[in-house]
Formats: C-alpha cells, sequence, structure tokens
C-alpha cells in the first residue's frame, strides 16, 4: 500500500488509535491489541515511544548526552515496555495445541505454582507473584499441555493492570481453550506500588482467587483445591 505525504507524517500510534476508534473497540491498558497492529508498526512504535520517553529524561533534567549511564536508557525502556513487560498488549495470543479428553479424565488438576510478572496500571509498578490453577476437566474438556497454562498466563499478565482484573481475564482465556467442568485460579503477588513507593511496604501479599463452575458451587472440591496449594505466605 502506497503510503501519502499525510499518512506518512502520522504517528504510528495515532494510525493504530484510529483503527481501534473505527472498530469501536476499547484499548484499555490491560487489552490486547495486536488485531489492529499492521505487519512493521511494532517497530514504529517502539521508535516513536523511545523519542517520547527521552523527552520524558530531558524533563526530569538528566543529561543523555554527557551521561553515560543514561544515554541509552530511553530506547532501552521503550523497548522494554513494548517487547517484554507490556508484550502481551502487542502481540497475538499463544498457540494452544488441544486435545480431546480419550481416557475421559474427571479428576482434579492443578498447575502451579506459575510464577508472573506484570505491572499496576496506576503508576507501572511490578506486580511479581505466583497463580495456581485448578481444572476439574469432563470427557469434552480440551487437554493441554502444561507449559501452554505458562505461557497463557505469561500473555495474560504482560500488560498494566490490577491484579482482580488480571485474574479475571486469565481464567475466562483458559475456560475459552477448554471447556472444564470447574475452573479455580489463586494468584499471590507483591506489588511494588507498595514497596517501592508509598508505604514502603515489602512483606504485603494481595492474594485473590476466581471459582467457575464447580468450584464455586462445591465447597468441598474448593477446600481440596485450596488445601493442596502450596503457598508460602
Amino acid at each position: 500500500m502506497t503510503l501519502t505525504d499525510d499518512d506518512a507524517g502520522t504517528p504510528v500510534s495515532v494510525k493504530i488509535r484510529e483503527r481501534l476508534a473505527a472498530a469501536r473497540q476499547r484499548y484499555h491498558g490491560n487489552d490486547n491489541i495486536a488485531e489492529f497492529i499492521q505487519p512493521g508498526e511494532l517497530d514504529q512504535l517502539l521508535d516513536e515511544v523511545a523519542s517520547k520517553m527521552q523527552g520524558v529524561l530531558e524533563s526530569m533534567v538528566i543529561d543523555t548526552e554527557n551521561d553515560h549511564n543514561s544515554k541509552d536508557t530511553a530506547r532501552r525502556v521503550a523497548k522494554m515496555y513494548l517487547t517484554e513487560v507490556f508484550k502481551g498488549r502487542y502481540v497475538h495470543g499463544p498457540s494452544v495445541t488441544e486435545f480431546p479428553n480419550a481416557e475421559h479424565l474427571n479428576e482434579l488438576m492443578i498447575v502451579g505454582p506459575i510464577t508472573v510478572r506484570s505491572a499496576c496500571s496506576h503508576h507501572l509498578c511490578p506486580v511479581i507473584g505466583q497463580v495456581w490453577i485448578g481444572v476439574l476437566p469432563n470427557e469434552h474438556t480440551n487437554v493441554i499441555g502444561l507449559s501452554k497454562y505458562a505461557r497463557m498466563a505469561e500473555w495474560i499478565m504482560g500488560r498494566p493492570q490490577i491484579q482482580e482484573e488480571a485474574v479475571v481475564q486469565l481464567a475466562d482465556l483458559i475456560q475459552e481453550k477448554t471447556s472444564p467442568d470447574g475452573l479455580a485460579i489463586v494468584m499471590e503477588a507483591s506489588h511494588f506500588c507498595m514497596g517501592w513507593r508509598g508505604v514502603k511496604d515489602m512483606d504485603s501479599k494481595m492474594i485473590n482467587s476466581v471459582m467457575r463452575g464447580v468450584f464455586l458451587k462445591d465447597p468441598n472440591l474448593r477446600r481440596e483445591f485450596l488445601s493442596l496449594i502450596p503457598r508460602k505466605g
């Protein structure tokens, strides 16, 4: 496609937002927008974010020309956000190979702890913790490899968000991929917005859970799942 002069001068972030607006698609911090990013645009977005980050450093009166430690900080930070910390916003979800439940497995299965890394949407400070996933399959449930749970968790957590919403998003994704009779997720995490700033308390952790299907209806199954989680805290 040939770019017009107007297109050539338009920041890539504006082009992406225009596509999102035309599709009436929201683009909150914890939304995935990969569908609206065209080939090559992520590299352009990296250049744009690096330029904006350079302006932030200059506004904080940091001499990036003569301070060798800060000289390439703007691009390093831009690359970190786009290709690592917030990667879950800009790339499509991981490929998840599903197999039929040929053996008609119907016993509780627990996956974890899975180490997860995210960032709070309020201060963009790290949120680091662990996730446990409980699945009660039925004969129609799709069976997926254990590593795929970790990949799905990484994709969901790689966005700025709050922990409560992240766990719900992860539950929705696993429910969609496997269709079990029951699904339970527990997440325990440290929030650096409390330990790095504010009250500066690194000992506090947040624990929350999502229960679906039989885990919600059967207190005995719920207790069994929770009792089998080897939490540290």
